[in-house]
């Protein structure tokens, strides 16, 4: 945005139209989207536009979207961990009785188990 907006201003430069740094960085500070509007705001608020140097807006501008960034990053990971299922563990029992069969226990009960056990 920065790039194409000093190409925007030089290119107007060459038609012999000169700006201030005031209103380049009221310029600036018009053209972000709406997700910057805090920015702006406290921008506007804080600091005196006619004197804030269009440099230090730049540099603003740019930690503000990587601190951003990284907010957003860390929000999309944690709605993504709520969105996965919970991960169930199944405990037995354990049970060693010499002797003992499985006689009590149906054909289909025991491969119900193997199945679980498998899983």
């Amino acid at each position: 945005m920065i790039t194409r907006f000093t190409d925007i201003i030089n290119g107007l430069k060459d038609f012999d139209r000169k700006f201030t740094n005031g209103e380049l960085v009221s310029k600036m500070l018009r053209s972000l989207s709406k997700d910057w509007n805090s920015l702006r705001m406290l921008i506007d608020n804080i600091k005196d536009v006619n004197t804030y140097p269009l440099e230090e807006l730049y540099g603003t501008l740019m930690t503000y979207e990587l601190n951003n960034t990284k907010t957003k990053e860390k929000t999309r990971r944690n709605k993504e961990k709520m969105k996965e299922p919970p991960k169930w563990k199944i405990v037995l029992k354990s049970t060693n009785d010499e002797g003992s069969s499985n006689t009590n226990m149906s054909d289909e009960e025991l491969d119900d188990l193997v199945l679980l056990v498998k899983k």
